[in-house]
């Protein structure tokens, strides 16, 4: 399979035709003057030690929701839940996001901006956003696949050509303007993504003012296939498969990656795939045809296959009803969490969830024995795995529900010699 660079590499955008009261109409002169002692003394801003962020954390500027169509982390940050300035510590809220990508930035990850909602009275100043590009180096930079600029108006445009001499080209090749929601849905699932009201209602406006509402792609009461795979319950696939609980999906990617050339390729489960593959990849096995991999060139297209699979099953594999209590799990002590895990999946999991997620960890723990090679530990694929198995009803899933879920499934895969007995 030939994969082919998406991103376009300048990507233009439309200035917003309703009037969003971002900020004041003269930007030149707000932001025109050249960066200077103000700006170099906020380079050299030392955070303190406290990594208390309830307070900032409270705001729910920052999201993380899962994996977008490419198989990345998704992290979202909405300026219209910024507070006035008067009041929000922006040096603070800088360390907080720089703690949360933190636990992401080594492997993909794409970042969703909502730029609805920023205004005068709670927009950061210019030495800040500058310390903040400067701050975030390298490390963020180099796994971030795209950058989402939706509803940009012309501050954005300013900000840029501000930066502009600091921002690589390779850097910029990453960035895209989103003028309408309905825009990211090649790219991301929309029903994940936690879009503020505000935002929805502005896009609402701007479709309005253009008077050319389009239809959502995937809109409608469209029949799944009788072969279907993707974005449907395990019952319909076990139906169809002559009441085999192990969807064909996972036993062809599961078959294919059960090779140690496949299994010592390092960033396993961590690295994207083009969207062009894995699409024509899904359409393929939702007709039923066979798929055949090669070990070559679609490792990576095996293993986003397989975490697409999971994330758009009808309900998540460890199932709505058990969300809470692995949320849960984290406040229990060292000592019951073996066996509470034991309970939840052995006596409260439904029987095909358990022999497909058996069937799941038996393959895992084959890539954790060469995690020497792969880099991919019980830890790293708990981070993988864990919004790809559960997730709440409704699929926005709150930032403080990223670590007990990446506990359950780390102590899961650790332990799987004492739970998946049966």
């Amino acid at each position: 399979m030939n994969l082919q660079e998406l991103l376009p590499a300048a990507p233009d955008y439309l200035e917003s035709p309703v009037s969003d009261g971002t900020i004041e109409e003269n930007f030149e002169a707000e932001l025109g003057s050249a960066l200077g002692e103000e700006d170099e003394q906020a380079l050299h801003h030392t955070f303190t030690d406290d990594n208390d962020f309830t307070d900032i954390a409270r705001h729910g500027i920052v999201d993380i929701v899962g994996d977008d169509t490419y198989g990345r982390k998704v992290i979202v940050v909405s300026a219209c839940k910024m507070p006035s300035n008067k009041v929000f510590n922006h040096e603070k809220f800088l360390k907080y996001l720089m703690f949360t990508l933190d636990q992401y930035v080594e492997q993909d990850y794409s970042l969703v901006y909502f730029h609805y909602g920023l205004n005068s009275k709670n927009k950061p100043p210019v030495s800040w956003l500058w310390s903040a590009y400067k701050a975030l180096d390298r490390k963020y930079k180099k796994n971030l696949k795209a950058l989402y600029l939706v509803h940009p108006t012309n501050f954005i445009r300013v900000v840029y050509n501000i930066f502009k001499p600091a921002i690589s080209a390779k850097f910029g090749r990453k960035v895209m303007y989103v003028n309408y929601l309905h825009e990211l849905q090649q790219h991301l699932h929309l029903g994940q993504l936690p879009i503020p009201q505000r935002v929805q209602q502005h896009d609402q406006q701007l479709l309005a003012k253009l008077k050319s509402l389009p239809k959502t792609p995937g809109a409608g009461s469209n029949k799944p296939l009788p072969t279907q795979q993707f974005g449907v319950s395990l019952q319909y696939i076990k139906d169809a498969s002559d009441q085999d609980p192990i969807p064909p999906v996972l036993k062809n990617c599961i078959t294919f990656l059960d090779h140690p050339d496949a299994l010592e390729t390092e960033g396993l489960f961590r690295r994207s795939s083009a969207a062009a593959v894995v699409k024509s990849v899904q359409e393929r096995f939702n007709k039923g045809e066979d798929v055949n991999f090669d070990l070559d060139t679609d490792v990576h297209t095996a293993a986003v296959i397989i975490k697409t699979f999971l994330r758009e099953l009808e309900e998540p594999l460890m199932t709505f009803d058990l969300y809470d209590e692995v949320i849960e799990f984290q406040g229990l002590n060292k000592s019951d969490r073996l066996t509470t895990i034991k309970q939840i999946i052995l006596e409260k999991l439904p029987e095909d969830n358990y022999l497909v997620l058996k069937f799941i960890v038996n393959f895992l723990s084959k890539v954790m024995d060469r995690s020497d090679l792969n880099k991919m530990t019980a830890s790293n694929l708990a981070v993988v795995f864990g919004p790809n198995l559960v997730r709440p009803r409704g699929g926005q899933m709150s930032l403080n529900a990223i670590a007990p879920i990446n506990l359950f499934v780390e102590v899961m895969l650790s332990s799987h010699h004492q739970i998946f007995v049966l």
